[in-house]
């Protein structure tokens, strides 16, 4: 059985507050998008998983593809099989590939296995692997809140725009990300910003990681006002770095190639 992990991109993101736990809460859009890994299992004698693609670090225990494995085999007699990975989402880049991978993973396994479990059980499991792994169970536009594990449908439909997103080769560690954003309590929700048409979102619509982030790598910001100057009607960093997206108008599709980048360009639709 083979199934084909998208990536996502944040459609705003505000860090609303520091939590006690030393998380932050925030609120965002997260938004699916087609650039996708593939993830493939076979029946087998023994456990293994095997990676191809773009090459990951670490050890394949330590890979969410197997941590969703172990998780359910905790709860269900699985039976072994031979899973098998193919990268192509760049890693680092806050599209959300790795969660992507370990969420898909266990959607995987209850088809596979017929566990039966419903979207809402499936969700408590993919926690357990990250904050932001339920979204890739339901895989729809959703409001975040919380650690970005509270999960609300929202309406947001780019099917007539072209996405680009660059991965430029640079590396933004999530703890320095936040280590240098400033919480604060936005004046206009994002669920009301992003009711307006995409066009009006430039201004309005912010990721709170680009000041910070932006500082120390001034090449990001000037790959977002790229995407500006060729024509995006909306453009950002999706989550907290180092990728950038432009959201483009139905009747125009750029084309970039750009040194030491990463470049992955289609309709929504």
């Amino acid at each position: 059985m083979i199934t084909f992990p998208n990536a996502k991109i944040n459609l705003g993101l505000n860090i609303v507050e520091k939590r006690s736990d030393g998380y932050h809460n925030l609120e965002t859009i997260f938004y699916p998008v087609g650039w996708k890994d593939a993830l493939e299992v076979v029946p087998a004698d023994s456990v293994s998983l095997t990676i191809s693609g773009i090459p990951i670090a670490g050890e394949a225990e330590k890979n969410l593809v197997m941590k969703a494995y172990r998780l359910l085999k905790k709860d269900y007699d699985l039976d072994n099989l031979n899973i098998y990975l193919r990268k192509n989402i760049p890693f680092g880049a806050g599209l959300g590939g790795g969660s992507a991978d370990g969420a898909f993973m266990l959607s995987l396994l209850n088809r596979y296995f017929n566990l039966r479990l419903t979207e809402a059980e499936l969700a408590v499991y993919a926690v357990r692997l990250g904050a932001d792994c339920p979204f890739f169970i339901y895989n729809k536009p959703m409001f975040a809140t919380g650690i970005g594990d509270i999960l609300e449908p929202i309406e947001v439909n780019l099917g007539d725009y072209h996405i680009v997103i660059i991965k430029p080769d640079v590396a933004v560690p999530t703890v320095e990300a936040y280590s240098r954003v400033v919480p604060r309590q936005p004046a206009i929700s994002l669920k009301t910003l992003i009711a307006l048409p995409v066009e009006e979102w430039k201004g309005g619509v912010v990721n709170d990681f680009e000041v910070s982030v932006f500082t120390c790598h001034p090449e990001l910001a000037e790959l977002k006002e790229l995407l500006y100057k060729n024509g995006a009607v909306y453009a950002s960093m999706s989550g907290s770095g180092s990728a950038l997206y432009g959201i483009f108008p139905p009747d125009l599709y750029p084309q970039f190639d750009i040194p030491n980048c990463v470049v992955w360009n289609r309709r929504q639709r």
